[in-house]
């Protein structure tokens, strides 16, 4: 199968060499200068060749085309998105020229992402799907290496409209990852784990980044008591808004028990933790002006802080930790952010009524 992966980064490297071994015929397209560029121009110029460490032992692959001309999304049965989400909808806007009716373009994540293509391709038909994250948690160590550190035994995946769910199930599964499928785009966005354990443990870890120049790990050092009961108060209004958009009330450990263990009998909490404390887990972030608070507080708390608006419900943490970020870094951080009305509320609507929920359909429509 065809397939396109737009950004060259760490998930997408590593998905599209993975891909590449299964037999995909597998495009990794370049969409900026921002990132990761010496680790593109190593595969350029080796031939699209990357070796992947996971438990000790090395694997190569060979993709088969890397570049940063968009025009191969057009030959393409998938694309996936593998970039941040802040720079979503503009890279939708550049690649709709690209874009073709039938296929299938796979966000990942998508915080609501499906929202921007819908605003900025209705008139291409398109079956969206979001994920909730990376399928494979990995860093590239040096050019053209790749060390895996965890892989979620369960990816959960919504699908737009969930009229085309068999028809893209189908499709997915030929990629090869764990796919599980959930009632709609919504799940998989609010589900988004960043939401709250980058921006909450990133925020409280400002005094460490800054003490050590970034040399920790915020999954082994933060998530104290203290911290954790921060963590848990925000969850409970993401709960809050989910459950008033009819969607079922999940905590964000069983959220994370599901993607990361099929050990159903253990304990959700107990899993997040054994999850934190892998020694595999990366250093970092390194900086205050991270993706950890630069990407997830502005694409994901202001989101859920806008429908919270949207919906009556209040999330006071949310709010604060919005306004604690914004004074750290010394820019307000809801400006340019993803909101309701950046989404488009009319789009929103016809996502929420886009399930298989007579009841919801009739409460928004």
């Amino acid at each position: 199968m065809k397939i396109s992966i737009l950004g060259a980064g760490n998930g997408g490297t590593a998905v599209a060499a993975e891909l590449s071994m299964r037999g995909h015929d597998v495009t990794l397209i370049k969409t900026s200068n921002a990132m990761h560029d010496e680790n593109f121009n190593y595969l350029v110029e080796n031939g699209g060749t990357v070796s992947i460490i996971e438990k000790y032992k090395t694997v190569k692959a060979k993709i088969n085309r890397v570049t940063r001309d968009l025009s191969y999304l057009s030959k393409s049965k998938v694309v996936i998105v593998y970039i941040q989400t802040n720079y979503h909808e503009d890279l939708i806007k550049r690649i709709k020229p690209y874009l073709r009716d039938g296929q299938l373009l796979l966000l990942n994540p998508g915080y609501l992402s499906t929202a921007y293509v819908l605003k900025h391709c209705s008139d291409i038909d398109l079956t969206i799907c979001e994920a909730q994250s990376s399928f494979v948690d990995c860093r590239i160590t040096e050019p053209g290496t790749i060390r895996v550190g965890f892989r979620n035994v369960r990816n959960p995946l919504g699908i737009y409209p969930v009229s085309r769910l068999e028809e893209a199930k189908i499709i997915l599964n030929k990629l090869g990852y764990p796919f599980v499928y959930l009632p709609s785009v919504i799940e998989a966005a609010l589900h988004n784990p960043n939401l709250i354990v980058h921006t909450v443990g990133a925020i409280m870890s400002i005094p460490r980044i800054e003490k050590t120049n970034g040399d920790y790990c915020m999954y082994h050092e933060v998530f104290t008591p203290s911290v954790w009961n921060i963590l848990e108060a925000l969850d409970n209004e993401k709960m809050n808004v989910m459950e008033e958009l009819g969607c079922e009330r999940i905590s964000y450990v069983e959220a994370c028990k599901y993607r990361n263990t099929l050990d159903d009998t253990r304990d959700a909490k107990e899993v997040f933790f054994w999850y934190a404390s892998m020694p595999t887990r990366a250093k970092g972030p390194t900086e205050v002006d991270s993706r950890y608070i630069s990407e997830d507080v502005p694409q994901g708390l202001v989101l859920l802080e806008t429908l919270g608006q949207k919906l009556n419900v209040e999330t006071p943490i949310c709010s604060s930790l919005i306004n604690i970020a914004s004074a750290a870094l010394g820019r307000d951080l809801r400006v340019n952010a993803r909101t309701m009305e950046s989404l488009g509320e009319d789009i929103l609507d016809d996502i929420l009524n886009d399930r298989d929920n007579k009841e919801l359909q009739q409460k928004y429509a």
